[in-house]
């Protein structure tokens, strides 16, 4: 069974997420941190838990959701996957820079791509790619059918959806890829979103107006 834990990291209160289970092997998702001591917080908490930690996922490359692969890549030795297409996104210190941030980021590349159906296997666990375009070109959401989850991302919130306004995004991509492959699971499974408090495919199909 998947153990999900979370921390709310960096400016933009982003969600950061350490997936295990029972053999402690363990995967990132999103790792936003940013600060020291979010860095720290991290560490010791792989550390106290005695995990090994295997990959660090992206579901996509908007500066929030990247400043810590630079110290995850340093400190573990794993580089970020993510979809090709989000590449094409601006460099890190680009949108640092569009968001007037007194930060300097290292882009780090790519050690590896995901595609739609692709498989996360860690211990005894597994997480399905499936591609959520329309906030970024190349957004993935990752699914855990036999723990009852998805972690999306920015593609969906608790009653609202991710900004298109940004590099790439469409907000009728967006839509038409929630409806497909979010809204089609389960309805009791759990919504892990990028920011703000987790919710459920049910919810969002009684109370989200923009799906």
């Amino acid at each position: 069974m998947i153990t999900v834990q979370s921390f709310e990291v960096n400016y933009f209160g982003e969600n950061t997420y350490l997936l295990y289970d029972e053999t402690k092997e363990a995967v990132l998702i999103d790792c936003g941190c940013m600060r020291p001591m979010e860095k720290q917080h991290l560490s010791d908490y792989i550390r106290e838990k005695g995990l090994s930690l295997k990959r660090n996922l992206c579901t996509h490359l908007h500066l929030d959701h990247i400043f810590g692969n630079e110290y995850i890549e340093q400190t573990y030795g794993i580089g970020p996957e993510a979809s090709q297409a989000d590449e094409a996104l601006p460099s890190a210190e680009e949108q640092s820079k569009a968001f007037g941030l007194p930060v300097a980021v290292k882009d780090v590349p790519l050690k590896g791509y995901l595609k739609e159906g692709d498989r996360i296997a860690f211990g005894n666990s597994e997480l399905q790619v499936l591609a959520i375009p329309g906030h970024t070109p190349g957004g993935l959401a990752f699914y855990a059918p036999n723990d009852g989850f998805v972690m999306v991302g920015d593609s969906l919130f608790m009653g609202s959806i991710g900004r298109t306004d940004l590099w790439g995004g469409s907000q009728e991509a967006l839509v038409s890829a929630i409806r497909q492959k979010l809204l089609v699971l389960p309805p009791e499974t759990r919504v892990y979103p990028g920011h703000g408090p987790a919710t459920s495919i049910a919810y969002e199909k009684n109370h989200n107006p923009y799906i």
